[in-house]
């Protein structure tokens, strides 16, 4: 067996031996409403970055008000990962991704908001969980351009998506809101930038090769990074925007777009061009340059409007 193949298999099989006793857990305290509910997979979810050798670099900082949704670029399933070391959150996905296998439990498990993009009569419901998630002071995680994209550009942002924050607002949503006293909706943008892989500075091929688009499985995805456990990820965070009742939302969506395409290209830029951007220490470390920090743990949910 090739090693690489052979080191896959055993972080794995840890992975899951780890994830196992904890799914009941998790199970209770979502059906209970502990905050074990929030912080749990927040762990679990450095663990398996650490497994997957995911190093992630924090610039900007994420929004402490509330209510917040988060407008992120997406490439691949590994965002959901990078994304949940940093902060606890939930993801808006597709009513899909609950019926796959194992992945469905995850995303159950941490408490993503499902939606039916096909069924227009179920806005209306969708709009108010979402609002009334948002009142309850948890950060919502969405994806707005609707699928994943090759990690070097970003598509274009769908409003109907950022809609989501809107919608908590007015109409039927609106009382989810109301009693907790929020006039507005926080839409944070953030860039997901993959920047260095074994070491080196990832160009376009690399990238490529991270993303999760067209026909490709995910547990062969899977197992091609648990072999290679060498990638560096920068996740960016932009200033809020705040909404409210009179916001226009294509607007809301334009400016998220503008922001996450220009943080996107500029650490891109700066990283495959500028290799002093991000210093390696001798023990693998990644460091941060002015204004960025490192995620809590050694870089350490499916949910997506994508795939």
């Amino acid at each position: 067996m090739d090693p690489r193949r052979g080191l896959a298999l055993a972080k794995l099989a840890l992975l899951v031996a780890v994830t196992l006793p904890l799914v009941p857990v998790q199970m209770v305290a979502v059906r209970r409403g502990w905050p074990l509910a929030r912080s749990l997979p927040l762990r679990w979810h450095r663990l398996a970055a650490a497994l997957l050798g995911v190093r992630v670099t924090v610039r900007g900082t994420p929004a402490a008000g509330r209510p917040l949704l988060i407008a992120a670029n997406h490439v691949s399933w590994l965002d959901i990962v990078i994304l949940s070391t940093v902060l606890p959150v939930s993801f808006v996905a597709k009513s899909e991704v609950g019926a796959w296998p194992g992945v469905g439990l995850l995303a159950k498990l941490q408490r993503s908001v499902f939606v039916e993009r096909q069924k227009r009569g179920r806005t209306a419901d969708q709009a108010r969980e979402i609002a009334g998630r948002l009142g309850a002071g948890d950060a919502i995680v969405l994806f707005p351009e609707g699928t994943s994209s090759d990690g070097t550009t970003v598509l274009p942002f769908r409003s109907a998506l950022v809609g989501a924050a809107h919608g908590a607002l007015v109409g039927a949503a609106h009382g989810a809101l109301a009693g907790s006293a929020h006039g507005h909706v926080l839409v944070q943008p953030v860039a997901i930038a993959y920047t260095r892989f074994h070491g080196l500075p990832a160009g376009r091929r690399h990238r490529l090769m991270l993303s999760w688009i067209g026909d490709v499985e995910l547990v062969p995805h899977l197992m091609l990074l648990l072999a290679e456990a060498a990638v560096d990820v920068s996740l960016l965070f932009g200033e809020p925007i705040a909404i409210d009742r009179e916001a226009d939302r294509k607007a809301v969506t334009r400016r998220a777009e503008a922001a996450v395409r220009a943080m996107l290209a500029a650490e891109l830029t700066g990283r495959d061009f500028a290799d002093g951007a991000v210093e390696a220490s001798s023990s693998g470390d990644a460091r941060s340059g002015p204004s960025g920090r490192r995620a809590g743990a050694p870089a350490a949910g499916d949910g997506e409007f994508g795939r």
